[in-house]
């Protein structure tokens, strides 16, 4: 196809495709797929190679969150029947992080519910940060706390952070109908505040909540122009309990077209697989290996993952490598960052393709997580 030409031509250039050609790639049929995959995974062998980077959460408070996200099993008002605790100690948060660790993973992403944090709580998760680098030698410490007021990404980096994740989430002119106690300006901010602090910066979108293709890519190219350095695609778990409980948008093939025309716009950033992966790609995991170059390692905030055994399992069986920490995960020329970005036209009547169909819901492969942070129970790592 003259179109994966041109995108894996302008992939490996570090060159942005056209607003056009990246809702094509979402237009595709299934017949063309193992093409588009195959496309996307040359962008991604050139700028990561075979490595695959593991990632590991640690819940530090679960539940009870002002906020009324509908995707999220936290929200104000949610039924989902989750764990709910308050701030685990530093020493309870580095034990759950070690397991990770012990498991191959990198980089520990540290998660706390709620709008944003106090400067008692920057404290409480500065304090953790510094048990957990204290305790193990050249982890990469991720904070995810919301909503950042003035200076308190440079505490964190002070802390010894080394990234902070704020997701978009969604498209600007859609975000109101998902969130109503913050805006989608609010996020953007959180996320400049991040890089302008020295800290990695980490934003991504979820995808299933009824969004359209041009959604999906507004998004997309709202993060390019973010330029994170790591870009988590997160697919909808549909939790009972909450607003968007009954929207099953999301089948395999669908969610690898997704990664794919995430892996073009984005071509040089470490794009990650996270939450619903198991749930939405379901036995068609490996092949999204071919498009993204990091994952998350067993179970996510309040939801459980497949075993970390099967994770490595998977990776190697599909001939990929786990990035190691004696490894650099991003292209030498981002370490200072650096993207561009263009503009074309539109997508409907021109490479489309029928509407994608839509998945039967799998709720038998929604578990709650139920070990771990804040149990007593080992965790899945």
């Amino acid at each position: 196809m003259d179109l994966l030409n041109t995108l894996v031509d302008k992939g490996l250039r570090r060159k942005s495709p056209s607003r056009e050609e990246a809702l094509a790639v979402l237009a595709t049929s299934d017949d063309d797929l193992l093409d588009v995959v195959a496309a996307a995974g040359k962008v991604r062998r050139h700028w990561f190679g075979r490595r695959v980077k593991l990632n590991y959460l640690v819940n530090l408070k679960s539940g009870l969150c002002p906020e009324d996200c509908s995707y999220c099993s936290q929200r104000l008002g949610s039924q989902a029947g989750i764990l709910k605790y308050t701030w685990l100690k530093p020493d309870e948060a580095s034990k759950a992080a070690a397991a990770g660790l012990a498991g191959g993973a990198k980089r520990v992403c540290l998660v706390a519910s709620g709008r944003g944090p106090t400067d008692r709580d920057v404290d409480r998760v500065s304090d953790t940060i510094k048990t957990i680098k204290e305790q193990n030698e050249g982890v990469e410490v991720c904070a995810c706390l919301g909503l950042l007021s003035d200076g308190q990404a440079e505490r964190l980096r002070e802390a010894g952070a080394d990234a902070y994740n704020h997701n978009l989430n969604t498209s600007e002119g859609t975000y109101a109908d998902i969130t109503t106690t913050h805006t989608y300006a609010d996020r953007v901010e959180t996320v400049q505040k991040a890089h302008a602090a020295g800290l990695s910066a980490c934003s991504g979108l979820i995808a299933g909540m009824g969004e359209s293709d041009e959604d999906l890519v507004d998004v997309v190219f709202s993060l390019r122009e973010l330029d994170p350095d790591s870009v988590p695609v997160n697919f909808l778990i549909p939790f009972e309990g909450t607003p968007l409980a009954k929207e099953w948008n999301l089948t395999p093939q669908r969610c690898l077209r997704i990664l794919a025309m995430v892996r073009f716009v984005c071509p040089d950033a470490e794009v990650r697989i996270a939450g619903g992966r198991e749930v939405h790609l379901r036995s068609m995991q490996p092949l999204a290996l071919h498009l993204a170059n990091s994952i998350f390692l067993g179970d996510y905030l309040t939801s459980e993952g497949q075993a970390g055994k099967a994770d490595l399992e998977m990776i190697a069986d599909a001939g990929f490598e786990v990035e190691g920490t004696d490894q650099v995960t991003l292209p030498e020329h981002r370490v200072s960052g650096g993207c561009g970005s263009e503009d074309v036209c539109g997508s409907e009547g021109v490479c489309g393709s029928a509407a994608p169909s839509v998945s039967e819901p799998r709720t038998d492969l929604v578990a709650v997580r139920r070990r771990g942070a804040g149990t007593d129970l080992a965790p899945n790592a």
